[in-house]
């Protein structure tokens, strides 16, 4: 019985100093509550009282006040016979505010002004009357994005951090083109000229050292080039883009040789940076002769063979004949595969494409470097 009426006692006393200890501790301060009415629009599609939507779906995005519902503010102003039409400056939303017991408002504008979209948003406190916070934007005129431009408004007026490459793209005028700041595919244009070099390597770049008696070329190895490119995207979604390439080139022409060729790549590109990847086939025109290789290496082409035997008749050429390129030949098809990778740069609305490649080959290996210059219109 005793031990029954101690465990009693102490259970009483733990609850009794349990709720002291919560009396004592200070209670969780509530958020206050903050009213939008309509935001001023000016040279947009969406009017006053659907910015002031918008404006209220990122204020509850933050949380940090408590918003009133738009349907409780509509209620309290017919009650108060409150006209909000014009609604915009301080001492009206003070008024407001006073009447429908808000403690801040919230208002500020979305404005067109040329080529940018400039939103001004205000936090006013009802109590003291005053203008407590005003953040001030500009980003470029891409009307669709325009709540997603007063998202990222807000959460740099209350100290929150927004999506870099998000925040550049509809703010920066020259940054990479991405979904965001070029909705419409086929306004990029990113044609533009190519030049550059090309290393062989191997059998392709002996042949081309050699004397023209051989079948050589007299050339060195590394030839400068020139051409175009034709690019068309045709995705353009998140942090890629898909790229289509035609690039037609002529090699040679520092050295008195005409080499044409042209790719079809395809590849991505990371809208972020700039850097890219692309591969496709390559197709160019060489000249190649019929001939043979003797026990000693050395090429002859098939006419060279004239053996004859004693009675003057020709012998058959015991050497395997094979295709092989040759200066003295005629020009034919050639094809091979390309693997390429770079970075474009930007300098305002140039954009300067930088790029690295190789062409496998058993014949030899082709490395080049390539840059060039384009804009988008």
């Amino acid at each position: 019985m005793k031990t029954k009426t101690i465990k009693i006692t102490i259970g009483a006393a733990l609850f009794v100093m349990s709720s002291l200890a919560q009396n004592s501790m200070p209670a969780k301060p509530g958020k206050k509550t903050i009213t939008v009415l309509n935001i001023d629009s000016k040279g947009l599609l969406v009017d006053a009282a659907q910015m002031g939507d918008i404006v209220r779906i990122e204020l509850e995005k933050v949380d940090t006040f408590e918003v009133m519902d738009r349907y409780d503010v509509s209620y309290l102003l017919d009650k108060n016979k409150l006209k909000i039409d014009n609604c915009y400056g301080k001492l009206c939303l003070v008024d407001v505010g006073s009447a429908i017991k808000s403690e801040k408002m919230f208002t500020g504008s979305v404005e067109l002004y040329g080529e940018s979209i400039i939103i001004t948003m205000r936090l006013i406190d009802v109590a003291s009357s005053k203008v407590e916070k005003t953040q001030v934007m500009e980003f470029l005129n891409l009307p669709n994005e325009v709540q997603a431009m007063i998202g990222i408004t807000i959460r740099e007026m209350f100290g929150f951090k927004n999506d870099k490459v998000i925040l550049a793209s509809l703010t920066k005028h020259y940054n990479y083109e991405n979904s965001t700041n070029n909705p419409n595919q086929s306004r990029l244009d990113l044609n533009g000229s190519r030049m550059g070099f090309t290393v062989f390597t191997g059998k392709t770049a002996s042949i081309l050292h050699d004397s023209k008696s051989n079948g050589g070329f007299d050339a060195f190895p590394m030839m400068f080039q020139f051409g175009y490119q034709f690019e068309k995207q045709y995705l353009n979604e998140g942090n890629f883009q898909a790229l289509f390439e035609v690039i037609p080139l002529i090699t040679g022409l520092d050295q008195g040789l005409f080499i044409p060729s042209i790719t079809f790549m395809h590849g991505l590109r990371d809208d972020r940076n700039g850097w890219e990847f692309a591969f496709g086939p390559t197709i160019n025109f060489v000249k190649e002769a019929q001939g043979y290789y003797d026990n000693s290496g050395q090429w002859h082409v098939s006419s060279d063979w004239q053996e004859k035997d004693a009675n003057f008749n020709p012998i058959p050429n015991p050497y395997a004949m094979v295709y092989r390129m040759d200066s003295r030949g005629t020009a034919k098809l050639n094809t091979g595969f390309v693997f390429a990778f770079g970075r474009t740069l930007k300098s305002g609305k140039l954009n300067i494409p930088m790029n690295l490649y190789v062409i496998p080959s058993n014949s030899g290996w082709s490395f080049g470097a390539s840059f060039g210059f384009n804009s988008k219109k």
